[in-house]
């Protein structure tokens, strides 16, 4: 019981109904003969990692992608068999703990896979690797744009046929492909050819690939000509983003919290941090225990509005740590112990984002570790997680 109340502080819904929609909307979109990769870093965008990677795997999802060899190992160790490819960087030091946990590792230069080979024939074990490109991203990855076309291909062509390696994939990642104006759609058709270029050269050097990736959300709504064998969703996966509703897809997570307080103001009186907000009439402030600490970002005060069930409650005055302040003067239904929404179901988090000045992503995964995760399937509690080590 003690737990049950503590929990109704401020909490996270995870509906796994949603995440199996989404998923089998990009399934419909890819056809039967495209692989599947979800990715789940950042702890599958602030949603819980091991069990977004259970319900991929139940539902048959092929491939995970994770950030780094601590989130792929996290999964590993909840039991999630399935193949899981690490985007970022790992040291040569720890290949061994990749090849033990049957990891694929991203290779974005020559200098990192000679590491990783001698790494693997130290092992005397085969290391699974997926070849990054460069193709105008600028961050990781063979460079392959203008005169390094050619440079690319030879590194690419001799990382792969270093002993301890074995070239399972190759991929690059578009930069705008979920951006609609005529000059990003130009720049991710570039991506596209010049990638497409570098794996023709790759086969007539005898390199060849079972696995070729580069769709990443945007292009899965906008360009099937890209999907080749697999596609590699991120926020699509979680319902939020540019293309949700175009995609059809559910929002995954409704971030949740109480009315803790509700105190009546006089008029002139200031609110919160900084004296931003003031009164213009006697009011009911009810006061709600979220705050930046949660994930609730600061830049959002004196912006927003809450849901409730009674209508949109307005922020007053600067999100504090753990405490946020709303009007309800116009909403005399609401009392302490009711439950509003920050984001979810009923109002977008994309919506927040633009408020905020920034994107869903960042929205998502700043909801902090002291947020408990809720996990429902067909409006039921399935799993609770508090995760403060």
């Amino acid at each position: 019981m003690e737990e049950d109340l503590w929990l109704r502080r401020t909490w996270a819904e995870i509906d796994l109904d949603a995440i199996a929609h989404n998923y089998e909307q990009a399934r419909k979109q890819i056809g039967p003969k495209v692989k599947y990769l979800g990715v789940v870093k950042a702890d599958a965008y602030g949603h819980g990692a091991v069990e977004v990677g259970r319900e991929l795997e139940r539902l048959g999802a092929d491939y995970l992608a994770v950030s780094s060899i601590d989130e792929a190992r996290q999964l590993r160790r909840h039991g999630i068999k399935m193949p899981i490819l690490i985007l970022g960087h790992t040291p040569g030091e720890m290949v061994p703990d990749l090849i033990r946990y049957g990891i694929d590792q991203a290779v974005s230069s020559l200098s990192k896979a000679e590491a990783y080979s001698a790494a693997a024939m130290s092992c005397g074990k085969s290391l699974r690797i997926h070849i990054k490109v460069d193709t105008g991203m600028s961050r990781l990855g063979f460079l392959a744009r203008g005169e390094h076309f050619q440079s690319a291909v030879e590194g690419i062509a001799h990382a792969c046929s270093l002993p301890g390696l074995k070239a399972e994939g190759i991929f690059t990642h578009f930069a705008v492909s979920d951006a609609d104006d005529g000059d990003s759609e130009a720049y991710t058709k570039e991506q596209f050819s010049l990638f497409c270029r570098v794996i023709d050269a790759l086969a007539q050097r005898g390199c060849t690939f079972p696995l070729r990736h580069c769709t990443n959300s945007g292009a899965l709504a906008r360009y099937p000509e890209t999907y080749m064998n697999m596609v590699r969703p991120g926020i699509a996966l979680y319902g939020a983003g540019e293309d949700a509703q175009r995609l059809d897809l559910w929002p995954a997570m409704s971030l949740k919290t109480t009315i803790s307080t509700i105190k009546i103001q006089e008029a002139g009186t200031d609110i919160s941090y900084g004296r931003t907000f003031r009164t213009a009439r006697r009011s009911r402030i009810g006061v709600l225990p979220v705050g930046y600490a949660d994930g609730l970002m600061r830049s959002l005060s004196n912006r927003m509005s809450v849901w409730t069930g009674y209508g949109m409650a307005p922020l007053r005055g600067r999100i504090c740590m753990d405490m946020t302040m709303v009007d309800l003067t116009d909403l005399p239904e609401l009392t302490v112990g009711d439950i509003v929404e920050i984001f979810g179901q009923h109002q977008s988090v994309n919506t927040l984002a633009e408020l905020g000045g920034t994107i869903p992503y960042e929205l998502m995964c700043a909801v902090s570790k002291r947020v408990p995760r809720i996990y429902l399937k067909e409006g039921k509690e399935v799993g609770r997680i508090l995760n403060l080590n």
